[in-house]
């Protein structure tokens, strides 16, 4: 069971750190603007699923051996939610309606919460040394 719930744990860190410091900027650099941004979006879902499935699984697992890790990784999935289903379509309607700085605050909004959830599985990784 640790094994797992450290590979998943794993998992949700890399996957995450793939998507927004690889997988992003890739696509904006390798594409037109808006094409990018169309793919981008296409895409944002999909990853918050990932991270909900993988935080959930992974704070499961390591339940008995660390309820405090647990936790941690159930605040991820939980914050991923209202991330998915409120601040994506917010920031997909202020782009579609042109409103630019009100896309530029919901997108560092967004960044932040990334850089949070990558950082809070980065320390529960920390915790299995």
């Amino acid at each position: 069971m640790e094994t797992l719930s450290l590979f998943f744990t794993a998992l949700l860190f890399g996957g995450m750190c793939l998507y927004s410091f690889g997988f992003a900027p890739f696509v904006f650099n390798a594409l037109p603007s808006e094409l990018a941004g169309q793919l981008i979006r296409r895409a944002f879902p999909y990853f918050f699923v990932f991270v909900f499935g993988a935080s959930t699984i992974s704070a499961i697992l390591v339940f008995f051996r660390d309820p405090y890790a647990a936790a941690v990784l159930g605040v991820v999935a939980l914050v991923t939610v209202p991330a998915r289903q409120i601040l994506m379509p917010a920031i997909n309607n202020a782009t579609d309606q042109g409103k630019k700085q009100h896309f530029k605050l919901l997108h560092g909004l967004s960044v932040i919460v990334t850089l949070m959830q990558i950082a809070a599985s980065a320390y529960v990784l920390a915790r299995f040394v």
